[in-house]
């Protein structure tokens, strides 16, 4: 018995040495895009532990986390899929399965990492242990909008065609595709229950959306009167429906080309409410309790924030983080929110109630922030 406490002690003392975090549920990565690495961060120290290099192309870059919260799958424009063990602090695995990707998502099951490309286009799946490719789905399209749906399955679209399709990896590989989706989508999201998929249109008014619970689901119009059709304003930046938000039984979504957020009912997917913002949108994200919605905006006004209260739909608070505000992550319980302001190089961190400041941590060009708690969550 001596021994084995013995034993157990030196393997404690030397994971101490090694600077081995016990735990992940606390940690998160943030995107240095310039430098093709990730920071690994403590949400309760308000600080980093360690910079991860090696990562390729970041300037687009998203990551999903495996169940158990220990490895990150980090892909990059560059068409590069890196595994990252955040408890050795260290890549694991890496491989470029394309010339440009767009982003990935993982199986509810944490076994398979899928990844959609512009070039050559189309959805790579991967081994989540091994990263050795197990299916490869040409789509002849570049494709956006990837996302992970209950039962094994993947769900994503085709700018070119404007098709949708479904791909089921519960047992053999079996594609449901979806056409009349609309004119050029450009982005999507699909609900933490799994069951609405939402794409948003370039090319013609309004959004689309599925039910995913549907046995044979079918484009369903949303806002048929609304969007990039009848824009006039130049759109600096893309929104990204990723930055969604579900704020009670509401969607709050950025617009494009509008200085706004719309407001749509979850359950009927009609229109609530509008709020004008101080410019065009990129993320609308809402604190874990609904309560409010943070919003950022596209350049050349990326240096502030809005503040929105769900119940009144109005602005409550503005502020002004830094220069190429990019990006926000809430704690898991939403007491505070960590924003990246990419060119004063730090990571800015505030309560959500008092909107004070109450940290920062400094970062080369940080863009994306990823808490380990997206692991248990659909569609993160």
């Amino acid at each position: 018995m001596k021994r084995l406490a013995l034993t157990i002690a030196a393997a404690l003392m030397a994971s101490s040495v090694l600077g081995e975090p016990t735990a992940t549920g606390d940690l998160g990565l943030v995107i240095e895009r310039a430098k093709g690495s990730v920071l690994l961060v403590d949400q309760s120290d308000r600080a980093a532990l360690a910079r991860i290099d090696g990562l390729g192309d970041l300037s687009h870059a998203s990551l999903v986390y495996s169940p158990d919260e220990r490895f990150a799958y980090v892909f990059g424009r560059d068409g590069g899929l890196t595994k990252v063990d955040i408890v050795k602090r260290e890549i694991a695995n890496r491989v470029v399965q394309a010339g440009n990707a767009i982003g990935g998502a993982i199986s509810d099951d944490g076994q398979l990492v899928a990844v959609s490309n512009y070039e050559p286009g189309g959805v790579r799946i991967f081994d989540a242990d091994t990263l050795e490719m197990v299916a490869d789905i040409p789509t002849g399209s570049k494709t956006i909008g990837l996302v992970d749906a209950p039962g094994r399955r993947f769900v994503f679209t085709m700018w070119d065609t404007g098709e949708t399709w479904i791909a089921d990896l519960s047992k053999e590989l079996d594609i449901t595709r979806i056409p009349d989706m609309g004119d050029r989508p450009y982005d999507a999201l699909i609900t933490a229950n799994g069951r609405t998929y939402i794409t948003g249109l370039f090319g013609e008014d309004g959004l689309t959306a599925l039910d995913l619970w549907d046995e044979s689901p079918a484009p369903i119009r949303v806002l048929p009167n609304y969007g990039r059709g009848q824009e006039d304003l130049p759109v600096y930046k893309m929104p990204h429906l990723e930055g969604w938000a579900l704020a009670g039984n509401e969607f709050v979504l950025p617009a494009v080309g509008h200085n706004e957020v719309l407001w749509i009912d979850a359950n009927t997917l009609q229109e609530t409410g509008r709020t004008q913002t101080y410019s065009q949108p990129v993320f609308a994200m809402a604190r874990p309790d609904g309560r409010q919605v943070w919003v950022n905006f596209a350049h050349p006004k990326n240096d502030t924030i809005q503040v929105i209260d769900t119940v009144t739909k109005k602005v409550i608070h503005e502020f002004k983080p830094g220069p190429a505000v990019l990006h926000m992550e809430f704690t898991p319980r939403g007491n505070e929110v960590w924003i990246s302001v990419r060119d004063a190089g730090k990571v800015m961190i505030y309560n959500t109630q008092t909107f004070e400041k109450i940290g920062e941590i400094d970062a080369d060009s940080p863009s994306g922030i990823f808490f380990t708690a997206r692991a248990h969550r659909t569609g993160l």
